[in-house]
């Protein structure tokens, strides 16, 4: 099983995550930022489970993020 990573407190809000991979992504309304559905959390760190199929496409998520903050192990 793959984990997804974000880095939510240096999010910017650019919203490219959430452009690419709508299903696992979206934008606060009351910060901007983007959250990383379904995560646990530890502080401003989430930490996410996923498949194959969407680590996939996470990967190119991250590859898309300017502030690189978003991990894929």
């Amino acid at each position: 099983m793959t984990k997804i990573i974000h880095y939510r407190n240096k999010c910017i809000g650019c919203g490219i995550c959430f452009e690419m991979q709508p299903e696992l992504w979206r934008m606060s309304k009351k910060d901007g930022k983007a959250t990383l559905l379904k995560a646990n959390a530890k502080k401003d760190v989430f930490v996410l489970a996923v498949n194959n199929i969407n680590a996939q496409k996470t990967l190119e998520v991250k590859n898309a993020c300017p502030v690189k903050i978003i991990k894929v192990v």
